[in-house]
């Protein structure tokens, strides 16, 4: 039977606060399975720059976070949002600290930084949900080696930090990464859009059109921005349809629960941009000491 893991990002406070309460409804009303992996600090989306029409991403009190307004703190406004995605039986993991900062700063950032964003960000997981994070999702697929080798070192027991074709284990630079990564494998809604799909219509179709090739499993990444607000229809339309085709919906620690870890394929890690998508972006490469 196909399945399809959605992978949720929570990327700002008015994510937090709406997009996953409604969400919430969405899923279980469809008696669907998902994975929220949230933003934890400052919500700092007022300083991005986004080629969606601002009415797609966020009103105006929340473009002038990060600008005029301090930037809320997303751990502590949305506290209960979070929980009640835990309560209702969703994983919970973590996205990221300071999201902006991190897609801006990881490619080039030293170790001892990455330390630190990661470090705000499991502490403060830490305190929301009383256990330490078992998942790590990067923000925009940004990562640089020393972020890789940290979900190892942090325990992690999987992280979704790259675009693939199905699970793996990751190897940097010669050096494997003992924790798998579970890649997003089909485009997301918006970067359709970006990229130069016409119209949302033609966006789910063309999402459902490769949901139906490759592996048994595909991993589909939405935003409580997006997906649970402006176009939670295109969304819903998307469920019904997987659920018509028989595919169940499930988390993503679902991926790995009938697998044998020790018997994951290696595969090299890649840089490089996506369509959709401004500059590189984390991707399972070739397998590893084989040729591409």
């Amino acid at each position: 039977m196909k399945r399809i893991a959605l992978k949720i990002d929570v990327d700002t406070c008015r994510g937090t606060l709406t997009g996953v309460p409604a969400l919430l409804s969405l899923l279980q009303r469809h008696d669907a399975g998902g994975s929220f992996f949230f933003s934890l600090g400052p919500d700092r989306g007022g300083r991005e720059s986004r080629s969606l029409s601002p009415s797609r991403y966020h009103d105006f009190r929340t473009r002038l976070y990060g600008l005029l307004l301090p930037a809320p703190d997303i751990g502590k406004r949305g506290a209960d949002s979070m929980r009640q995605a835990r309560d209702a039986g969703f994983e919970v993991a973590i996205h990221a600290w300071d999201r902006v900062r991190w897609e801006r700063r990881v490619l080039a950032a030293d170790n001892s930084w990455i330390e630190s964003e990661m470090a705000l960000a499991c502490q403060r997981f830490a305190e929301l949900f009383d256990e330490p994070a078992q998942a790590h999702a990067a923000a925009g697929w940004r990562m640089n080696r020393h972020a890789l080798r940290l979900t190892q070192r942090l325990g992690f027991c999987y992280a979704s930090d790259c675009r693939g074709r199905f699970p793996f284990i990751p190897v940097i630079d010669g050096e494997l990464v003992h924790c798998p990564q579970i890649p997003t494998t089909l485009p997301t809604l918006d970067e359709l859009l970006l990229a130069g799909t016409a119209s949302v219509d033609q966006a789910v179709a063309r999402i459902l059109a490769e949901s139906e090739g490759g592996s048994d499993d595909h991993v589909f990444t939405l935003r409580a921005e997006l997906e649970g607000m402006h176009w939670s229809d295109a969304f819903e339309r998307l469920l019904v349809e997987w659920k018509s085709r028989g595919c169940r919906l499930i988390a993503l620690r679902d991926v790995l629960g009938s697998r044998n870890l020790v018997t994951l394929p290696r595969h090299a890690v890649a840089f490089a941009p996506i369509p959709g998508r401004a500059g590189p972006r984390l991707l399972q490469g070739s397998a590893f000491l084989q040729e591409p």
